[in-house]
């Protein structure tokens, strides 16, 4: 009993060695343990196949009992009982088997789709690294919303594009890790079973920050993020308009600011607290020097943008939110604060219908208001 890996107590008088001190669990399967010389250890599956040659598997240190390693063992064992291969097979892996199944199977527009998808989002990216046998629903679940950060939408519309293009991909890619389980590639589907579609693709989105929210992110950004953000909140215009403006879009002397977006060129009049703001940003620019500047005192890009605001999101500890909730917040403050659903579609520039369908939570007083009007 001196070399018994089964208790805390002994595994701490073992000797640290290069071999594992094993245990076996049934004929040809046995459970190790590899002291190391810090103390601590991993644990190790050994498996003789039917040949007569033995094969391991390293199941680290994340396992903290005998008993656990035992189950991980055994469920190992038993995959490759029924014939999962012991190779380690990757998500790339299963995906180019999907796609040359969807060629043989389907035809070549669907093998040529499912392709197009992989190559953009699995193919060289670090998820199609990871191994199929340890994959885990948070990572095929950042896999999914890591998307809606890279497509960075700009306004309701596309938002909801990006969560159904989000999907379908989401859909192609347990088709193929569900192929790769029925070619035993694997033994479990445990990884992405669980991991859903958005839903509610369409519906309006929640979008409102609170007042506690919003000044969490803000707090979190650095100075040149933060300054793109309160943009956002005083206007409520869409990142990229705001990005994209130049120091001779705001008129300093009648404080007005002239944005170009996807309804054209419109003049958005600022309130006092926006027109000191802008006055501080435009401060010695002049001509086409962007009105708002990144780190590196140049336009902001989405992907930059995007990057700084995940960072100050998760901070804040704000997982659902993203830089389009400033527009949403503005657009929702406004209405509830009085400002007719017509006014705010002109200076957001969007239309009327977008604002009902999305913020129409927020419009419910609109008809008693309207009662309020004598017109005869």
């Amino acid at each position: 009993m001196a070399d018994s890996i089964k208790t805390k107590t002994s595994r701490a008088k073992l000797t640290a060695r290069r071999e594992p001190y094993f245990e076996a669990i049934r004929k040809g399967v046995f459970v190790g343990f590899r002291k190391l010389e810090s103390g601590a250890g991993t644990w190790i599956g050994r498996y003789r196949l039917a040949d007569g040659k033995q094969t391991f598997k390293s199941f680290g240190d994340d396992l903290a009992e005998f008993d656990d390693a035992r189950k991980a063992v055994e469920k190992w064992a038993e995959a490759l009982d029924g014939g999962v291969q012991n190779k380690s097979t990757t998500v790339s892996d299963a995906c180019e088997a999907y796609v040359k199944k969807l060629l043989v199977d389907n035809s070549p527009a669907s093998s040529k789709d499912a392709d197009y998808r992989f190559k953009r989002l699995v193919y060289g990216h670090r998820f199609g690294t990871l191994d199929l046998s340890k994959l885990r629903a948070f990572e095929v679940e950042g896999w999914r919303n890591g998307q809606l950060d890279a497509d960075d939408p700009d306004d309701e519309e596309s938002y909801n594009r990006a969560k159904d293009s989000a999907n379908r991909n989401l859909a192609s890619l347990k088709a193929a890790l569900n192929y790769a389980l029925k070619c035993q590639l694997t033994a479990t589907d445990t990884g992405w079973k669980g991991v859903n579609k958005f839903p509610k693709v369409g519906a309006r989105r929640e979008g409102l920050l609170t007042v506690t929210q919003r000044r969490a992110l803000l707090e979190a950004m650095p100075i040149e993020m933060r300054a793109l953000s309160t943009a956002l909140l005083m206007t409520g215009a869409r990142p990229g308009e705001v990005a994209n403006a130049n120091a001779s879009d705001y008129d300093r002397n009648t404080g007005r600011l002239w944005l170009d977006g996807k309804t054209g060129r419109r003049e958005v009049p600022l309130s006092t607290a926006a027109r000191g703001f802008f006055d501080e940003q435009s401060k010695d620019k002049i001509g086409n020097a962007p009105l708002l500047t990144n780190a590196f005192a140049s336009r902001w890009t989405a992907a930059q943008w995007g990057k700084a605001f995940r960072e100050a999101r998760d901070a804040a500890s704000l997982p659902d939110a993203v830089l389009y909730c400033m527009r949403h917040t503005y657009i929702s403050e406004a209405i509830a604060q009085g400002i007719d659903v017509f006014t705010v579609a002109k200076l957001t520039g969007t239309s009327v219908a977008i604002i009902q369908s999305n913020y129409g939570a927020l419009t419910d007083n609109i008809v008693e208001r309207l009662d309020r009007v004598a017109v005869m």
